[in-house]
């Protein structure tokens, strides 16, 4: 499918969950490996770089972790990466480096990408954020279909079946997603794309995208 593909989305494959993505078409294809790849690759970590304050969890001595914030595992945060207060990981999670997850943000099953922000009150469940990406305040990824079917990636007629019954978003790099947005399960949106406030996202949009509605997704000049 156009537009769907690992290659096309993250352009820049900065992240330290990279081999994870080796051998794959699909980015939802990772999904399922998040957390043993946490497990494997934890341990390899630089004592002198990283803590690990609990089983199955590593943070960069140099990550801004609030005390308030709850961090459950498996879990990696990466360098420089900031996790404010009342912020709820509940495990299978990477946060990249100078990464932002914010007041009251839930991840789950999620590879956010270095330099991603989710700072403000979002939801990020079986989700992929790429490079750079930014999710406004109070936008969130809906994982799971309301009639509780395998969730499809849909675009101009064509249908791929994920298997999974959870997957939220693909976000490729620099996407900003406006805030009070809702991506629904499946959402892929292209690099440098950006998404109007309080919109509701389904299936593909292309890259270099304005998505103002359902009915009109204009291309960058």
């Amino acid at each position: 499918m156009k537009y769907a593909t690992i290659k096309e989305i993250f352009l820049e494959m900065n992240t330290i969950a990279a081999p994870l993505f080796e051998g794959k078409t699909y980015p939802w294809e990772v999904l399922a490996e998040i957390g043993d790849f946490i497990k494997k690759i934890g341990p390899t970590l630089p004592k002198d770089e990283f803590d690990n304050p609990k089983e199955g969890v590593w943070i960069a001595k140099d990550a801004n972790v609030f005390e308030s914030a709850y961090i459950a595992a498996p879990c990696i945060i990466d360098h420089e990466a900031e996790v404010r207060h009342c912020a709820f990981i509940r495990g299978n999670a990477i946060v990249g480096k100078g990464a932002v997850v914010g007041n009251s943000t839930e991840l789950k099953n999620v590879i956010l990408f270095d330099k991603v922000q989710a700072p403000h009150y979002n939801y990020v469940g079986d989700s992929i954020l790429g490079y750079r990406s930014h999710m406004g305040a109070g936008s969130i990824t809906s994982n799971v279909k309301s009639d509780k079917l395998l969730v499809k990636v849909k675009y101009k007629g064509e249908e791929i079946e994920t298997g999974r019954k959870k997957v939220g978003a693909m976000l490729g790099d620099c996407v900003e997603i406006g805030c009070g947005s809702i991506l629904n399960p499946g959402s892929i949106i292209g690099p440098n794309t950006n998404v109007y406030p309080l919109s509701s996202v389904r299936g593909v949009v292309p890259p270099e995208s304005i998505y103002k509605n359902a009915g009109e997704v204009v291309s960058k000049e």
